[in-house]
């Protein structure tokens, strides 16, 4: 595999494969895992949600061996315990990936039970294969986002993404809006009214188009 084309992706692309190879159940939820779905801001944001056990922790720190990384098992328990992120470091890149026990937050069970296998086609690199959220859960996350700080980012991704579907891309996939309908009225009443005005601008501007 040739190197990938940005830096800001390197270790990134890298703990993907390195998940892969040892088997680490996880899935890509966020602004990468919206990428596959439609939107089309560049991104190095990849989250990733990690369901680890004890032979997981030990191979993992194993594959980044101190000095030149940082990958503490200890923090990687720790942060299984509180429900906190834990970090990946290449000291000679000056980069940092950050990780998120499924424990932290389980709310994004479903996405996890639920993931799928897609493609990552970046310039430079041969396509690989990744367990991604599907779109429902990476929209209902992106909800959660929005509803914790407002961002109009996380707007933006999901009205791009349901663009793309009434537009007709990602015709694979079964898109279940009465799933996210449900999911955004647990979050709260305004991420539900949120949800339905992007989705219902969404689908008034396919038909313009």
């Amino acid at each position: 595999m040739s190197k990938t084309p940005s830096s800001g992706l390197n270790l990134f692309l890298d703990i993907l494969l390195t998940l892969e190879r040892l088997e680490i159940p996880y899935a890509i939820i966020g602004g990468f895992a919206a990428t596959m779905y439609g939107i089309t801001r560049a991104t190095f944001d990849i989250d990733i949600v990690v369901n680890l056990e004890e032979k997981h922790i030990q191979a993992l720190a194993a594959a980044y061996p101190f000095p030149r990384y940082y990958a503490d098992p200890y923090q990687m328990r720790n942060a299984m315990e509180i429900g906190s992120s834990f970090n990946i470091i290449d000291s000679s890149r000056g980069e940092k990936a950050d990780l998120f026990p499924l424990t932290m937050d389980l709310r994004y069970k479903p996405a996890f039970d639920k993931r799928i296998r897609r493609m990552v086609d970046l310039p430079g690199m041969e396509p690989f294969a990744v367990w991604a959220a599907r779109p429902e859960d990476v929209i209902a996350g992106k909800l959660m986002a929005w509803d914790e700080g407002r961002s109009q980012r996380h707007g933006s991704d999901i009205f791009e993404m349901m663009l793309s579907y009434y537009l007709g891309g990602e015709t694979d996939l079964d898109f279940d809006e009465a799933y996210v309908d449900k999911r955004a009225g647990e979050i709260s009443q305004e991420a539900a009214d949120f949800w339905h005005l992007l989705k219902n601008a969404a689908r008034e501007e396919s038909a313009r188009q």
